[in-house]
């Protein structure tokens, strides 16, 4: 029964006097649900004590002949309802009812007869407590209420949906349930807090919906939900109803703290594989679960960080231009579907982190641009709220309804589908309000500064959330800027973050390996520098999809000299990231040095692991996997200057380097040397914190990874004789553009 007491109202939302009604005011108030004017709906439809003892049901089904009110309980017929305008109005008082009931409607269409309930027969979804929390931007489980929920009121089953749009004149629930008729579901409307919402009885999940906004000038809108948990799949931009997910064991994926081992499969889901029998199509969540997750947990790798899988219109976008930040792309399957997947990583061992864009949103028509017709979710000052270098839409990160949105979304990954760590896209382009802009084309803060305090208190309150709600998650920042303590506590005045991305290790190092070794000794500061800072933040050594797009071609094809020094380069270049301090990420392809560069249409090249040189490699990544999470000193410590020692960064003649990393105990350490030429270099000395035997326990240029196995036989024993500040040395032969680590024999 609909328990709105508010008086009949005009379009502008003003009571009207008397004197204005005329003489048939349900004639008028059918035009205005005609003309789509009507904004207070439940205050004309459903059923309205008109009198001490009279009740009055009005019904607008413009598809209906006829409409009888029934009453719910006992299915008995309470009487017709005369229609009161031709557009399908039909109003009437119910004789011998002296008090609210609870109702349903017969519709006759034709010859055909069906009975159902009648959305203006019930109350708000919403509570008090709901639309405060929105208004000041920590309704932190707003998923659970906005947005559209199969759920049950009063015995009966329908959806409830729930949209924010405080400058609509009026909004509709649209969708094949009632032919796209935005009269037909008029929503009601919260007007503190600017949400409409409206339960819609008898139907279910798969539907498909929009909201039809009507603007203040009169415009209307169709807009996907904000909240939508599923979306039709492109091109088609309808919201879905998303079922309820199924009662899976929601297991958790493994720790991703400072000392634990972490190296990152990056993952874009469309081009992993395909199938070229059926079309070239890409596999479904489900059959990702049975294929890729296998292939990395035998690779070795920690954990899988998917490219955004939030609904995204265009292919080409790779996901970080979402329109449906709470939805899964449907491309490979339904939300259920990728929890199974999600479950699946979980049971095997694996971490899932998803690549996840607060920072900007498309321009699409559907999405949340001018979503009630005003600047709702952005800066309506193009120069805070337009980004020029991506054609984009910039969150207005002030507005507390904003704020809660994203922050709600981060929580729902985290809590609904258990999600293991979230790398926040772009954050450089969000701290700084001058990003990528020249002067006079951005607003300084209050203090006349470069810096967007809004954004900076929004990624504060991110990961405060985010580890109080579980403090095994990951938050990584993909920040390429000198902004101080991105990874460090907001109680010291940090960002907050668990890592940060070291995009200038990776430039740094890229840029030294692609030089023909007779050159690098002019350039050996690109590998040392590093680790001036190596510490100041907790860091991610990436080798992400950025690296292999745009023309730059694939690692493989950044590597100087002919096919075999190619490789070897590349091997070497791996074992180096493995072996330094900082957790590993490394892009899908990249372990088995695919060839070309990465195309988002096309699956990865997986034929070429038939070829020798491409299996070694991939052998070689499998093994420092390994190595990588066998051996703690080689993670430990990734993020403490303990954990690190040079043993001699200064060969520069030879472009040799060597180091140790330690971990908590004094026995417990490796040695490493790189040597990045392709000479072999016989009885070369470095000093090691002990004397004893050594096992040489990786050797890039070993003939199982397509090297020409140049080595130490694997056994060494070190010499009294004291180098290099440490008390015991060792005398080696480095291989060509080769990597050697060493571990002392334990007994």
């Amino acid at each position: 029964m609909n328990t709105d007491k508010s008086p009949v109202t005009a379009p502008s939302g003003e009571r009207k006097p008397k004197a204005a009604r005329g003489a048939n005011p349900l004639a008028k108030l059918a035009t205005a649900l005609l003309a789509g004017d009507e904004h207070n709906a439940f205050a004309v439809l459903g059923m309205h004590q008109t009198g001490a003892s009279s009740v009055e049901v009005r019904v607008f089904r413009p598809d209906a002949a006829k409409v009888v009110v029934v009453a719910r309980e006992d299915g008995r017929e309470m009487g017709e309802l005369p229609k009161a305008h031709e557009s399908g109005f039909f109003a009437g008082a119910i004789l011998g009812a002296t008090a609210s009931f609870a109702y349903r409607l017969k519709l006759t269409f034709g010859e055909h007869e069906t009975i159902v309930d009648d959305p203006y027969a019930f109350g708000p979804t919403l509570g008090e407590l709901d639309l405060y929390l929105h208004a000041e931007g920590n309704y932190l489980r707003a998923f659970e209420k906005m947005g559209a929920h199969p759920i049950e009121i009063d015995g009966v089953s329908g959806v409830s949906f729930a949209v924010w749009a405080p400058n609509a004149r009026r909004v509709s629930v649209v969708g094949d349930f009632n032919n796209w008729d935005g009269r037909c579901h008029v929503m009601r409307l919260h007007p503190g807090a600017g949400i409409w919402e409206i339960f819609v009885p008898g139907i279910s999940s798969g539907v498909c919906y929009k909201y039809e906004i009507k603007t203040r000038d009169g415009a209307l809108l169709l807009k996907a939900d904000p909240f939508a948990f599923e979306a039709e799949r492109p091109p088609h931009t309808a919201s879905k109803v998303r079922a309820n997910l199924p009662e899976l064991p929601r297991t958790k994926g493994p720790h991703g703290d400072r000392a634990s081992p972490v190296a990152i499969y990056e993952v874009h889901l469309g081009s992993w594989q395909r199938v070229p029998e059926e079309g070239n199509r890409s596999l479904t969540y489900r059959e990702l679960a049975d294929r890729l997750v296998p292939y990395v947990k035998e690779m070795g790798f920690t954990h899988i960080e998917l490219m955004p899988i939030n609904e995204h219109p265009f292919d080409g976008s790779w996901g970080y231009q979402p329109t449906a930040l709470f939805a899964p792309t449907s491309r490979f399957g339904t939300p259920a579907d990728f929890l199974f997947f999600v479950e699946r990583c979980h049971a095997e061992g694996i971490g899932l982190i998803l690549d996840w864009v607060p920072g900007h949103f498309p321009t699409d028509a559907h999405a949340l641009g001018l979503f009630d017709g005003t600047h709702l979710y952005e800066h309506a000052d193009p120069k805070e709220g337009y980004h020029p270098d991506w054609n984009t839409l910039i969150y207005n990160f002030g507005r507390n309804e904003v704020r809660g949105f994203l922050l709600s979304n981060a929580l729902f990954w985290l809590g609904e589908y258990g999600i293991d760590g979230l790398r926040v896209d772009a954050v450089a382009s969000m701290l700084y309000r001058n990003y990528s802009r020249k002067t006079g084309e951005w607003v300084p803060n209050i203090y006349g500064g470069t810096e967007n305090l809004e954004a900076v208190a929004f990624l504060r309150k991110l990961n405060e959330l985010a580890y109080v709600s579980n403090p095994d998650v990951m938050t990584i920042a993909e920040e390429s800027t000198a902004w101080p303590m991105v990874s460090r506590p907001t109680y010291l005045g940090g960002l907050g973050f668990g890592y940060k991305w070291n995009m200038g290790w990776m430039h740094d190092t890229l840029d030294y390996i692609s030089k023909e070794p007779v050159h690098r000794k002019y350039h050996h500061n690109s590998l040392t520098f590093g680790l001036l800072y190596a510490f100041s933040e907790n860091f991610v050594l990436p080798l992400s999809h950025d690296e292999v797009v745009h023309g730059k071609g694939s690692l493989l094809s950044k590597m100087p000299g002919d096919a075999w020094q190619k490789f070897a380069n590349l091997r070497a270049y791996f074992a180096f990231q493995y072996t330094m301090p900082g957790k590993k990420l490394m892009f899908m392809g990249c372990e088995f040095a695919q060839g070309k560069e990465w195309n988002h249409d096309e699956s990865l090249d997986w034929h070429l692991t038939e070829h020798p040189l491409h299996a070694g490699v991939k052998a070689l990544v499998h093994d420092l996997n390994w190595l990588y999470r066998d051996h703690t000193a080689l993670h430990r410590r990734d993020c403490e200057p303990d954990g690190f020692r040079w043993i001699d960064c200064n060969d520069t003649e030879n472009s040799v380097i060597s180091y140790i990393r330690r971990g908590t105990t004094p026995d417990d350490f490796v040695a490493v040397v790189c040597n990045f030429t392709p000479v072999v270099r016989r009885d070369y000395r470095i000093g090691v914190p002990q004397g004893g035997r050594y096992r040489e326990i990786l050797n890039t240029d070993s003939r199982h990874y397509g090297g020409s196995d140049v080595g130490n036989n694997g056994i060494l024993e070190a010499e009294d004789a004291g180098m290099h500040g440490l008390p015991a040395s060792l005398k080696l032969t480095l291989p060509p553009l080769g990597v050697l680590v060493l571990a002392p024999e334990r007994t």
